[in-house]
């Protein structure tokens, strides 16, 4: 029998709080499959681990090790930011990528992000037929925005909707006791460039009229100041307070970004300041009311503390079905989440096809806003409520989440350097 060829793993783009769940289901599964998958290396930082030739031995992890990344949050190996461009406008780099697969016998490609790693994947996965070396790419989707298409959800994306949803109930609770002599409104910002999943995900801490948050402002939806304003009056008028939550990527009714501070990411999206500074701002210049604000920032998608179960088995599976689908000779494929049942919940493992999801963004359906454009609807929540449910905790030292810590051994390089343009 012929030796097996090697596996690479990497992490690509924000990371979640179950990013490390997929990669433990990637590692572990592989682990069962020794005369098919030789050595699993993991790229550190991503893509450009690969490029610089910068691999992780995983086989040097305990076994303790690799199960304890089921509960750790954010990137065990690193992560990055870094997209391929097409192979007409940068062969020197797939050219790279082919010498290091060839010089550590990789012949397996696991690369876990969104949609833009999707694209990196699926260039990977038509290596074998433009540059003769065979390499089955799986994309390992992850996304805390919940914007890829084809899966019903995004792994990453049930904890930060827990995390938001309790965060607006908690603080919401806080106003409502100070709003008679304090603060009148509280303004949330929350992560979602294009899609409002994670600020629509909010509304699941109303759970009746009067509830926070009152308010509710979605990319989906253009900004109209004084559509705006005029529900923050009425709702100050019966409540005594309003909590509004808002999408760091909300558009003026010209599509420009409200928070727009000018450049451009490493992937080529437009880099937002603090959207919830500038509404709070125009509510004091309009209103007077006082107010507070909070940028939920890396705190929402860093959040394994309180992060939800189901999330966390989807991430698993995701990464597990990965590595099946790759033994069963499969490339240039995504594994999904499918939905079978709302009550009750009850979800499998599907498949994609990359070129279905490279590049294309999922966003919030009409049938998921409410009329006026400032909530959400039932079926909203009879999509999102599954997704948060139940509790996952790490285990805890000290009072605090003791979370798991690899050794990360680099492997000896066999290649010369190789710089980043």
């Amino acid at each position: 029998m012929a030796e097996p060829k090697n596996a690479f793993y990497a992490q690509s783009g924000g990371v979640t709080a179950v990013i490390n769940a997929s990669a433990c289901g990637v590692l572990e599964t592989a682990r069962r499959h020794p005369r098919h998958i030789g050595k699993v290396y993991a790229g550190r930082n991503g893509i450009i681990g690969a490029l610089r030739e910068d691999l992780i031995d995983t086989g040097l992890e305990s076994e303790e090790a690799i199960a304890s990344l089921r509960y750790t949050p954010a990137g065990a190996f690193g992560s990055c930011r870094y997209k391929l461009k097409g192979l007409d406008a940068n062969r020197t780099e797939y050219e790279r990528l082919i010498e290091v697969f060839e010089a550590h016998n990789i012949g397996y490609f696991f690369y876990n992000g969104g949609g833009d790693s999707a694209d990196t994947c699926l260039k990977i996965a038509q290596l074998g037929e433009t540059m003769g070396y065979p390499i089955q790419a799986i994309h390992v989707p992850k996304t805390v925005d919940n914007d890829l298409p084809v899966t019903d959800c995004s792994p990453g994306f049930g904890s930060v909707a827990k995390y938001v949803a309790v965060s607006t109930r908690e603080a919401g609770l806080d106003v409502a006791s100070m709003c008679e002599t304090s603060t009148k409104v509280f303004v949330l910002e929350v992560m979602g460039r294009h899609a409002g999943w994670i600020a629509a995900a909010a509304g699941l801490a109303c759970e009746q009229a009067g509830d926070p948050p009152h308010i509710i402002l979605l990319p989906e939806v253009p900004f109209e100041q004084q559509r705006f304003f005029e529900r923050v009056r009425e709702c100050v008028g019966q409540h005594g307070y309003c909590v509004v939550v808002v999408s760091e990527g909300l558009r003026n009714p010209d599509g420009c970004f409200v928070s727009e501070v000018g450049g451009l990411d490493a992937f080529g999206h437009h880099q937002l300041g603090g959207v919830a500074p500038a509404i709070a701002q125009m509510i004091k210049a309009e209103l007077g009311y006082k107010f507070h604000y909070a940028v939920a920032d890396y705190l929402q998608r860093a959040a394994r503390h309180i992060a939800s179960a189901t999330d966390v088995e989807q991430a698993y599976a995701v990464g597990k079905a990965a590595v099946e689908m790759a033994l069963e000779g499969r490339s240039g494929i995504m594994p999904t989440i499918e939905r079978l049942s709302d009550e009750p919940y009850r979800w499998g493992v599907g498949v994609a096809d990359l070129a279905e999801v490279a590049n294309v963004e999922k966003k919030m359906p009409a049938e998921f806003i409410s009329e006026d454009g400032f909530h959400i609807t039932e079926a909203a929540r009879r999509y999102f409520l599954p997704l948060i449910q139940g509790e996952d905790y790490p285990p805890y030292r000290d009072g605090l989440p003791a979370y798991g810590r690899l050794r990360c051994v680099p492997v000896e390089k066999k290649l010369p350097d190789f710089e980043l343009r």
